[in-house]
């Protein structure tokens, strides 16, 4: 009875994309491994409940609740389907979820899935953000209200030409690094001169997330985030799929990031989920595996461009298709069995490179990265693959396509020093890249660049960062096990339980 009594359970908001539910379900499971008697609901939409197969991990529920979206079994709502779900749909039917739980601690919200925060704060609840990227990408969407409340950028998202003198935080005006002023903007200009993020990763504003994604309009971007950003604030904590320092040797420089707000690095424990559940909305091909079985070792380029990133266009497919059957190596290609993703590939190129080639619809990731047969990895650069890249000691060719991925390849290949851009989809510069990062010293200094970052995220200084990171947090939580009225300290915040 009194373990019974003592059960606490922990609410998960992801937001409905795998890239956001799978560091979380890890999160989920750290945080069930790491105290007694503490029990993690994951919410999830219906349209994605349904998609995501077996999840059984003792201490670990995935709850489906109704998001008010009617498809046909294949359809995938849009963004805007979405966004208008979570704002006037999901809410209710997470507080009825809520109201059916005993003894909740805390929820833990996923910053895109920010609905959540006020409805905790209603309900008296505590909550913790989660942001399933780096730090970095986080730094660049709080200095959006800044940006905007000093005219930099419009209430759009859109850089005043009029006004668009460089900005510089720190200072509180509107100046260049070199304190002079200036009478126009260059969507070419480097986003360190603004001490928005470092120059080092040679960034340019064009870059940046709320500018380069184009699923949405851009005012329902800019909308979306100065929303996300301000409902954040009250947040005392927040998770980060990350590992601390992110390659900076100024751990210091934080930029913009609230000064009362504390970073929880958790990203390296994730590593640590090594349960075999199926998680993807998307049926893997594990004939693959046999296939990379009867490759030599180190031979086999892997391209996949990820899980959400919007279908790449049909010629820059077809580039990539002659590139890769030029350069005369073995390649597993991860390319979506449908129309908008394959219209690029050439007539019977499937039957011309299936002595060497194989493309599949999805591919059980994971797994091919730490393959023996996998050389380099052609990557979109979103934050899961590259953590999983490093993880499993794999080189990067890095082709960025959307939303956070030019800020993670800039990391990539200019703080990490772990792969190389990709300049274009052409079949020169694809085959070119193979030959740079799989052969010569370029290819060896890559490697032993993350050899050493894996040492260092795996067992090294990052993971007993993470591991004093959820322990900080799990130590509250467990203090409450047996005092329902015992206020739950987290970081700078008091989070009163109510519950």
């Amino acid at each position: 009875m009194a373990a019974e009594l003592a059960q606490r359970t922990i609410i998960f908001v992801p937001f409905p994309a795998l890239g956001h539910i799978i560091p979380m379900l890890h999160l989920a499971r750290a945080l069930v491994d790491g105290g007694d008697h503490v029990s993690v609901t994951v919410a999830v939409p219906d349209f994605i409940h349904r998609r995501m197969g077996q999840y059984s991990i003792p201490g670990v529920t995935i709850e489906s609740i109704s998001s008010g979206i009617v498809l046909d079994d294949e359809a995938a709502p849009g963004p805007a389907m979405i966004l208008h779900a979570m704002e006037h749909h999901m809410p209710a039917q997470l507080e009825s979820m809520l109201t059916a739980h005993r003894r909740i601690s805390c929820l833990v919200v996923d910053l895109l899935a920010s609905w959540a925060i006020p409805l905790a704060a209603q309900r008296g609840l505590p909550a913790v953000g989660f942001w399933p990227g780096m730090v970095a990408t986080y730094r660049t969407v709080v200095v959006i209200p800044e940006l905007v409340g000093t005219d930099f950028i419009s209430d759009s998202g859109i850089p005043n030409l009029q006004t668009a003198i460089p900005y510089n935080r720190n200072e509180g005006t509107l100046l260049a690094a070199d304190g002079t002023c200036e009478d126009h903007f260059d969507k070419e200009q480097n986003i360190g001169d603004h001490n928005i993020l470092p120059a080092k990763l040679g960034l340019r504003f064009k870059h940046l997330p709320w500018l380069v994604d184009s699923t949405l309009p851009q005012q329902s971007r800019i909308s979306f985030w100065l929303r996300t950003v301000d409902r954040a604030k009250s947040l005392p904590s927040i998770f980060f799929n990350s590992f601390s320092g992110e390659g900076s040797s100024d751990e210091s420089n934080q930029y913009n990031l609230p000064k009362d707000q504390q970073i929880l690095h958790v990203g390296p424990l994730l590593f640590n989920d090594t349960s075999k559940t199926t998680t993807s909305m998307w049926q893997a091909d594990l004939t693959c595996m046999e296939w990379l079985d009867n490759q030599s070792p180190g031979s086999v380029v892997y391209v996949s461009f990820g899980s959400w990133a919007s279908p790449v266009e049909p010629d820059k497919i077809a580039g990539f298709a002659h590139g890769l059957e030029a350069c005369g190596r073995p390649f597993l290609w991860v390319l979506r069995d449908h129309p908008l993703w394959r219209a690029g590939l050439p007539d019977d190129y499937i039957d011309r490179i299936s002595s060497r080639g194989r493309i599949i619809s999805w591919a059980p990731q994971d797994d091919v990265l730490q393959h023996e047969a996998v050389g380099c990895y052609i990557i979109h650069c979103g934050w899961n693959s590259v953590l999983e890249a490093v993880r499993h000691g794999v080189r990067m060719m890095c082709y960025p396509i959307t939303a956070d991925h030019f800020i993670n390849c800039a990391y990539v290949i200019n703080m990490f020093e772990i792969g190389i851009a990709l300049a274009s989809s052409d079949q020169s510069d694809v085959k070119d890249c193979i030959e740079r990062v799989m052969e010569g010293e370029e290819g060896r200094r890559l490697q032993q660049k993350v050899n050493e970052l894996r040492e260092t995220i795996t067992v090294g200084e990052a993971m007993c960062v993470a591991k004093r990171d959820l322990n900080l947090f799990m130590e509250k939580m467990i203090n409450t096990n047996n005092a329902d009225d015992e206020d739950i300290k987290i970081g700078q915040g008091t989070l009163q339980n109510k519950s």
